[in-house]
């Protein structure tokens, strides 16, 4: 049984949709007379094509679909143009998200709670957890829609924890950098932002309290830590308070693509494509927020935030990403101006610059995959090959990879497993490995293998390392410890240790794949190995020049002692 299985029986859209409609209609219980009805703002002029309304309502109200065909190349030609051409696809979409047609697909239900009550006046909550940003957030969007109904104040709740997992002193800077500038930009909208010191079920349903909030909003994350943190919330909230759950983060709501592990990307691939004429929308603004009033309230203690930190320490922050939604957006200008033309022939290149280097920030949510693959996607009619590969990395690969997190609950061990794989990897475990290097000689580049050392200590500096070469990193580590489950156990950990994007579906993903074969298919069968695909040194050198990437990051040669 999959952790938080108990809460996931009332995510049922059939279950839920009731509840759910009331909510996405919600209307405050008042004994006092009903306001005068208030003139709403003109609907934006919107371009593109246009579906049917899910919003329920019954408006007639159209939604715009970007299709990357009918994009064109835009005429940006700063980074500062670049930015008001975003917002300006923001406003063609709507003058602001209570005129525009939200799916109501990308909410569910988590608690009983179906209305808000009265004398809220505290007003509405959104949870900000995996989606660090305050523009194109399908979930701070869907909160202020819910506010603007009501008429009430909008506030924005981060609680933060003294450690998560492997996260080093790297990641803390980069996630409360993000942050301090989401408080700004909340500031600057009138939405009061809160930093709560301490885990979400002690510090949330407590706030939610004081301040007499009348309805919880969240994002969504797959992982079973996250997903513990919502089940328990869910229980400690006033039952009065109704709490509903937003996908963020994904193209297509995970809950909407399958219902099911998938077995492949081809498994998925039409499932997701099929649904993005639908959800691969513009986002409408998230604006000044008409009600409550944030001016002269408290600004965030961040040396209070740093200090309760418990981290380890011992790995601090890089030079070449700045955190937050700006920084993330300049990255991805880059890309469309500089990087994206090669991006087709040369992504598999560990020494071309190819990337689109966004992964920091996408995986902690400082920018939106979504905005991501629109902005690519205007360059289709020239670069159309290097658009389609990224398509399939950006939403395939990467909302595979929350499906298999969400659904394997073994996403980390080899319990999770294919049975070929499983069994292969057990038919070949008494295998001799020769070298075996331990923990400590693998995280400090002590290896026979120069290419593999130069990895490693790009990713230590670095945070990061090419996809390509985190594959056959992954690989060797099998290849060169004990047993198949130590093999895991020491690539996760020091992907999640030094790289920015760790602890992230995408790296769990990627060291099963490696090591187990999952998504992937048996190949030829060799020792240690068993059916799992195979990739060596000279394989490399075929791929891209060795030489020069063991010379730029200094990888050497180290002979293993005998014991």
């Amino acid at each position: 049984m999959q952790i938080g299985g108990s809460v996931s029986t009332k995510f049922a859209l059939l279950g839920g949709c009731r509840v759910l409609f009331q909510l996405l209609h919600m209307k405050r219980n008042k004994s006092n007379a009903a306001r005068a009805a208030k003139k709403k703002p003109k609907k934006a002029e919107s371009s593109g094509s246009s579906n049917e309304s899910e919003s329920g309502s019954g408006s007639g109200e159209e939604t715009v679909t970007i299709t990357p065909e009918k994009k064109t190349k835009p005429s940006y030609n700063s980074f500062e143009q670049f930015l008001s051409h975003v917002q300006d696809q923001r406003l063609k979409a709507a003058a602001n998200v209570h005129e525009f047609a939200f799916r109501k697909k990308r909410v569910r239900v988590l608690s009983s709670a179906s209305d808000v009550k009265e004398n809220c006046n505290g007003g509405v909550v959104y949870w900000m957890s995996r989606d660090a940003r305050v523009q194109d957030n399908w979930a701070l969007l869907f909160a202020q829609r819910l506010a603007l109904k009501l008429e009430l104040p909008l506030t924005v709740v981060f609680c933060l924890v003294p450690k998560f997992l492997n996260a080093t002193l790297r990641h803390y800077k980069f996630m409360l950098g993000g942050l301090q500038e989401v408080e700004q930009q909340c500031r600057e909208l009138n939405v009061s932002f809160h930093l709560l010191l301490g885990p979400a079920v002690e510090r949330l349903p407590q706030f939610v309290k004081d301040e007499k909030i009348g309805a919880v909003i969240c994002d969504f994350a797959p992982l079973r830590l996250p997903r513990q943190w919502v089940e328990d919330v869910v229980k400690a909230l006033p039952a009065h308070v109704p709490l509903t759950q937003v996908d963020a983060h994904n193209v297509v709501p995970l809950w909407v693509t399958s219902d099911k592990q998938e077995y492949a990307a081809r498994t998925i691939r039409n499932k997701i494509n099929s649904k993005l004429s639908e959800y691969l929308t513009e986002f409408p603004p998230l604006i000044k927020h008409a009600y409550g009033n944030v001016k002269g309230s408290r600004s965030v203690d961040w040396t209070a935030a740093y200090e309760m930190l418990s981290c380890d320490k011992s790995v601090d922050a890089v030079e070449w990403a700045k955190p937050g939604y700006t920084a993330a957006c300049r990255q991805l200008y880059d890309f469309c101006t500089r990087r994206l033309r090669h991006f087709n022939d040369k992504r598999n290149d560990p020494m071309a610059d190819a990337l689109s280097g966004l992964s920091p920030w996408l995986h902690f949510g400082q920018i939106s995959a979504q905005r991501c693959v629109l902005e690519v996607g205007r360059y289709k009619t020239i670069y159309k090959e290097s658009v389609e590969a990224y398509f399939e990395e950006a939403i395939v690969r990467r909302e595979l990879a929350d499906n298999f997190c969400y659904y394997n609950e073994h996403y980390d061990s080899l319990k999770g497993l294919y049975s070929w794989a499983y069994e292969s990897l057990q038919a070949h475990r008494k295998d001799k490995r020769s070298p075996c290097y331990s923990l400590e000689e693998l995280e400090h580049s002590r290896t026979y293998d120069d290419l593999w050392n130069s990895a490693q200590l790009q990713l230590v500096k670095e945070g990061k390392m090419h996809g390509f070469l985190r594959m056959y990193w992954a690989k060797k580590i099998l290849e060169w410890t004990e047993t198949p489950e130590q093999a895991l156990e020491y690539s996760i950990l020091l992907n999640d240790k030094y790289s920015l994007d760790g602890r992230d579906p995408n790296g769990y993903v990627g060291c099963m794949w490696s090591i187990g074969g999952i998504h992937d298919q048996g190949w030829k069968e060799r020792a240690i190995f068993g059916k799992i695909r195979y990739m060596n040194y000279q394989g490399c050198k075929r791929k891209f020049d060795v030489n020069a990437y063991v010379m730029r990051y200094g990888g050497k040669v180290h002979k293993k002692k005998e014991s």
